[in-house]
């Protein structure tokens, strides 16, 4: 994922989650709004410490990365996604996890 489609400023992250739209599973809590003046979309992942300890948090991260990454969804290109994973997210495999995050983005 390119550094210019990632969002870091936790106020922007705090806006999303309080005014944006919500869908959810049994995995992942995603949060968008079509905010974004810029010509491109953007991301946040975030992952609890409930989830594990920094190695699990960070390989399961660099996993959604690269699923948004390899994925052939055309996303707006004027919109902010907050992605929040779950603490049941560590039960599931690369290809479960694909599966439920492009069902849920669809």
């Amino acid at each position: 994922m390119k550094k210019l489609n990632i969002i870091k400023k936790e106020s922007e992250i705090n806006d999303i989650i309080q005014t944006g739209h919500k869908v959810y599973n049994r995995y992942y809590y995603i949060y968008n709004k079509e905010k974004n003046d810029n010509k491109y979309y953007r991301f946040c992942i975030c992952v609890s410490k409930k989830l594990g300890n920094a190695v699990i948090r960070n390989k399961n991260k660099r996993q959604i990365k690269d699923i948004i990454d390899k994925s052939n969804l055309s996303f707006k290109r004027n919109m902010d996604y907050v992605i929040i994973l779950r603490k049941d997210i560590t039960s599931l495999d690369y290809e479960q996890k694909k599966d439920e995050l492009l069902n849920i983005l669809k």
